[in-house]
């Protein structure tokens, strides 16, 4: 003789079961969201890879193929022309050293600045803090002519050194208060044991502190590359008597004419342009992503 036996399935407490169906619901507005925004990220996305695709056609192609995306001749004539002609191989090279160079004065004052706002009791630091917030609301046009003969007296007007000090300046606000509130989350601990093994402030801010700030670092690092890298107006004032010093940005307008306007070396200019960046910052959006949340963090 068998036995059968019922096994009866336990129901699910009343709160699992209500965060089960709350579980459920986030996931099916997440997914609504998502097909919410994807025609957004098309629109926004479209005009990049018409660029590319323009990049590679023709002239006659561009103007008469409306908004299709893929050419019916695929040429580099334009990367070529671009390249020569324009001379965008030397403006890659101005703009390389132009932007390094701003990124390297941008961490060397925005660090040291931030290390010493970050001590406690320092006096009129509210102050400083606050006149600097108000100069990230001045437009660059409005200073530029102060700083032209600044940094003409100095003997730098022609060159890039004096476009990357011009332009370094302005950018200083944002990477001092992310250096400022990284430092002031630091233990005070560390730096008094640097001090009893002997270290001076200049060598506990090297050794000691600026490793720890590697995040931030990159953070600024890879935001004033991209400033510097997509500027024009500094650039543009302090190279006019020095074309061949011209940056990317500038160099964009060698395809406009009083004749008319070569559209698809202007695709292929701003497609060499591009690629740098994107390069640049695939390897740094992960140290972007925790220098911010540190410095917000602390």
């Amino acid at each position: 003789m068998s036995t059968t036996e019922l096994v009866r399935e336990t129901p699910a407490p009343p709160a699992q079961a209500g965060s089960d169906r709350r579980n459920r619901w986030y996931r099916h507005r997440r997914k609504l969201w998502h097909l919410f925004l994807i025609p957004f990220c098309l629109l926004w996305v479209y005009p990049f890879i018409w660029m590319i695709s323009a990049a590679f056609k023709s002239p006659r192609e561009m103007l008469l193929g409306g908004l299709s995306l893929i050419p019916d001749e695929w040429t580099f004539d334009n990367f070529d022309r671009a390249w020569t002609t324009a001379k965008f191989g030397d403006y890659t090279i101005n703009t390389i050293t132009f932007s390094v160079t701003v990124v390297l004065l941008v961490l060397v004052a925005s660090s040291t600045m931030g290390y010493a706002l970050s001590k406690p009791g320092l006096p009129g630091k509210k102050v400083i803090i606050g006149v600097l917030v108000v100069t990230m609301f001045i437009p660059h046009s409005y200073t530029i002519i102060p700083v032209f003969l600044l940094i003409n007296d100095l003997g730098l007007n022609n060159g890039l050194l004096g476009a990357a000090l011009a332009q370094a300046g302005p950018g200083l606000v944002v990477p001092i208060l992310l250096f400022m509130g990284f430092f002031a989350g630091i233990p005070r601990d560390l730096e008094d044991a640097a001090r009893v093994d002997g270290a001076g402030y200049v060598r506990t801010f090297a050794r000691v502190l600026l490793p720890l700030a590697r995040p931030v670092i990159g953070t600024v690092a890879l935001m004033n590359f991209v400033f510097a890298w997509n500027a024009f107006f500094v650039p543009l004032v302090f190279t006019l008597g020095a074309p061949e010093l011209r940056t990317l940005g500038v160099g964009m307008f060698s395809f406009f004419g009083q004749e008319g306007t070569d559209w698809t070396g202007l695709a292929a200019g701003a497609c060499i342009s591009t690629v740098p960046i994107v390069i640049v910052f695939l390897f740094l959006q992960r140290t972007f992503v925790e220098g911010i949340a540190g410095a917000v963090k602390s």
